[in-house]
């Protein structure tokens, strides 16, 4: 027999699919009635526009009330209220549904997240590059990664990636947009191509905590961070909002830009951060031979390492991603995880994954 704690039971087994929580906690379901086998829904929707996330969300919904024994699905959707959308915005952020952990704040000192970020002295070296495909590689393996993309002022990840839709918005709470497995924010979301972004260092330190604070995170394993390139304010502001991070630098074989990016290495000693290691970009150029050309020189990256008595974690080649390969979305800086960069970033990430978890462990014994 068919009842409504059954019905609700089946349903919590339905994820919403932008908050990836339960709809039954999330107070979706607003109505329930059920004659013998029929069941009839009435759901609120956050929004409207859901395309096909909406045709697998009811899909789902019929999939788990017909394992129960329901005959007949009668599914109505409406669009939530403000007053229902502000509620649901207080809800997540200060309810364990929106937490890591048992606080709001991705930030909890309890969080179980590892945050990693990529930093360069200069420009022009790569560091976003890097900062995506390390995360689509740390999704690939099955990881939950986000990504902030902190250059507020040369933001570059939506374009890298693809990404042309926006985020959702619950009131004053802004969802990340998921693109190849990856949770991402950006002030390319909130600025218009064309227009660059002329603000002074408080304004950026308040956007950086909003991109923290003010974004729905779900659980994640892993967050990145693609900081803007040198030493200054937004560095000096993540290195003050998360002393557990870890840092990755990124450079090139050139003994000038090896240098500079000492001075961001340098930046996370003195601030007691670990770094995991450097990485090398534009190593080399591979030819249809098979040998490398080293256009840049060599070994920069290496005394880079040696210098802060930490590892070279890979050398990335030259090239650009081969489009016609897979279903790139116009995503012109990912690369295949089976192509020759994606087989290293995807070593990149096992390195990583092993540093992290070594770390953690050793946290947990002390």
């Amino acid at each position: 027999m068919l009842t409504k704690g059954k019905v609700l039971r089946a349903l919590k087994q339905v994820e919403e699919p932008d908050l990836r929580q339960n709809i039954v906690d999330l107070n979706i379901v607003k109505s329930i009635k059920i004659k013998r086998k029929n069941i009839d829904l009435d759901l609120s929707l956050i929004t409207q526009g859901y395309s096909s996330k909406k045709a697998n969300f009811e899909e789902k919904i019929k999939e788990v009330l017909s394992s129960i024994g329901a005959k007949s699905i009668s599914l109505r959707f409406n669009t939530m209220t403000k007053k229902e959308q502000a509620d649901l915005a207080e809800k997540l952020k200060g309810s364990k549904i929106a937490s890591n952990t048992q606080g709001p704040s991705l930030m909890n000192r309890n969080s179980q997240t590892t945050f990693i970020a990529v930093s360069s002295g200069k420009g022009g070296v790569g560091k976003s590059t890097v900062t995506v495909n390390l995360a689509v590689a740390l999704a690939n393996q099955g990881w939950r990664v986000g990504l902030i993309d902190a250059d507020i002022y040369g933001y570059s990840v939506p374009q890298m990636m693809g990404i042309t839709e926006k985020p959702l918005m619950i009131d004053s709470l802004t969802l990340p947009v998921e693109k190849y497995g990856v949770k991402v924010i950006s002030m390319g979301f909130f600025n218009q191509p064309e227009e660059p972004v002329m603000w002074r260092g408080p304004m950026l330190g308040k956007t950086l905590r909003y991109f923290f604070e003010g974004v729905y995170w779900p659980k994640l394993d892993y967050m990145l961070i693609d900081l803007p390139p040198g030493t200054g304010d937004i560095a000096l502001d993540i290195h003050t909002m998360l002393p557990r991070s870890k840092d990755i630098i990124v450079s090139t074989p050139q003994t000038t830009a090896s240098h500079i990016a000492e001075r961001a290495g340098s930046m996370a000693i003195r601030n007691k951060r670990e770094l995991i290691g450097v990485v090398e970009n534009m190593s080399y150029l591979l030819l249809a031979t098979g040998e490398k050309e080293y256009i840049f020189g060599k070994n920069g990256a290496t005394e880079l390492a040696n210098s802060l008595d930490t590892e070279l974690l890979v050398q990335v080649p030259i090239g650009a991603p081969n489009h016609q390969s897979f279903d790139s979305n116009d995503a012109y800086a990912v690369y295949h995880s089976e192509s020759v960069h994606g087989e290293i970033f995807g070593e990149l990430a096992d390195k990583v994954i092993l540093k992290t978890s070594y770390s953690k462990a050793v946290q947990e014994v002390q």
